[in-house]
């Protein structure tokens, strides 16, 4: 008996990935997202205090957008370009509970719907605080493939606490990350590139300590995207109302940001493609999907990741199963 046509196929994709709370994009690959031009939402929505008074925003890229809007509750307090994916929220109130939300623009003006609302508290303030915090040690960095690299340092000290480190391309700040994390991964870089970066620690008076040592690196000209793929990953089928499933697990790629977005490729070609909705699971990631109903189908399998800079992982190693005894 030969399997479901390609509408029935992907017909029961969809039903599949609403029974498992996947939102968005369970059709083949390379469906956008949002109707008619309208951008999707953004995912990966996170946000972390850089100060008492101050916010770190940060999203993935969404297809079709030509800009981005940040909200606090329903005020709009940041609009940027598409090419940029996070934001500082400056001239906030110590010791206070924000939600931010954020919308995609697309070119014609018109607004997608709000990521994820998150919520984040900033620090109490400390009066009379002028010691900025130790300077961060210890810096080191390596290329994880062409599109980005990792950087690590040792924790700075403050007499009243650190509350983040903000990362400094040349004269740029690029990103932060809170106090308790030591480590990063910049992606959306270029191939063959040189790079500098630094580390600032600040405290919760937005005191900045002095820059690490210059870390530079190179990255390669090609990329064969292991660094990116997602790892661990496995495929086994079973079988359930005359049909058949495959069932895949995986390990995130590690990359600084939410990864929500994954194409599954089959027998050498796009599948389908899922959204998790809510929050993206980071350790181990599992899906299933029906692939018909003859015994004996050998099938090959991998899976990339959609990064949170817009651009496509590497593809994971591949597995072949088959269906039935």
């Amino acid at each position: 008996m030969r399997g479901p046509s390609a509408p029935s196929f992907l017909l029961r994709s969809l039903a599949l990935c609403g029974t498992l709370a996947l939102v968005a994009s369970c059709g083949p690959a390379g469906a956008e997202e949002g109707d008619g031009g309208v951008p999707g939402a953004p995912a990966g929505v996170t946000a972390a205090s850089g100060s008492a008074t101050s916010v770190h925003v940060m999203w993935n890229t969404t297809d079709r957008a030509d800009g981005y809007e940040v909200y606090r509750g329903t005020t709009k307090v940041k609009e940027v370009p598409g090419s940029q994916h996070m934001v500082d929220v400056t001239r906030l109130r110590p010791s206070t509970l924000y939600v931010f939300s954020v919308r995609a623009r697309g070119a014609d003006g018109r607004l997608g719907p709000p990521g994820r609302r998150v919520r984040v508290k900033t620090p109490a303030a400390v009066a009379d605080d002028r010691s900025a915090p130790t300077r961060p040690s210890a810096p080191r960095g390596r290329a994880v493939g062409s599109r980005a690299v990792q950087l690590s340092w040792s924790a700075s000290t403050d007499d009243r606490g650190v509350v983040s480190y903000d990362i400094h391309q040349g004269g740029t700040k690029i990103h932060s990350v809170g106090a308790g994390r030591t480590a990063t991964v910049l992606t959306g870089l270029r191939p063959g590139t040189r790079y500098a970066f630094t580390v600032r620690a600040r405290d919760a008076a937005g005191n900045v300590s002095a820059a690490t040592r210059t870390v530079r690196l190179t990255t390669p000209g090609t990329d064969d995207g292991r660094a990116t793929a997602p790892t661990g990953f496995r495929a086994t089928s079973h079988r359930a109302d005359g049909a058949y499933h495959l069932d895949l697990s995986w390990v995130p790629p590690r990359v600084d940001g939410e990864v929500t977005e994954y194409r599954i490729q089959l027998d050498g070609r796009p599948a389908t493609s899922l959204v998790f909705g809510g929050r993206a699971p980071r350790d181990r990631a599992t899906y299933s999907f029906y692939v018909g109903r003859r015994a004996g189908a050998t099938h090959r399998v991998r899976i990339r990741a959609m990064l949170p800079d817009g651009t496509w992982g590497g593809l994971s190693a591949e597995r072949t199963v088959t269906t039935g005894p």
